[in-house]
């Protein structure tokens, strides 16, 4: 199973204090069928626990997945700062999702190199 993190999703995790640990253990609940809400598109929502507290008042991420293959976190936010994502934001991650989920691999490997995406190790 591929695992990425966009550019900016990396830049508020890093913020938040999620580490990669955390995303890898969302994505092996999602492998499991273990996921809040499927948006359509393979955009999914899963939430994650703070290190305060458990993941009902926590986080929220929105990515793109395709399960045994492919998964690339978009956003994310704190219930706290807001409720949910707009109808618009909705289908701009759809179609971010369709496009990383049409990757070559070239295209894949471009993006890593280019700092657009980043590589989660869910293997160490």
């Amino acid at each position: 199973m591929r695992t990425y993190k966009s550019k900016t999703f990396a830049r508020w995790a890093r913020g938040e204090r999620l580490d990669d640990a955390r995303l890898c253990a969302a994505i092996s609940e999602m492998e499991s069928g273990l996921w809040d809400a499927n948006l359509g598109g393979h955009v999914y929502k899963k939430r994650l626990a703070s290190a305060q507290q458990g993941k009902r008042g926590a986080y929220r991420t929105l990515l793109a997945y395709r399960q045994g293959e492919t998964a690339v976190f978009l956003y994310g936010f704190a219930k706290n700062d807001r409720s949910n994502v707009s109808e618009r934001e909705k289908e701009a991650l759809k179609k971010l999702a369709k496009l990383y989920l049409s990757f070559t691999p070239e295209e894949w490997k471009t993006a890593v190199m280019s700092g657009e995406l980043m590589e989660v190790n869910c293997n160490a």
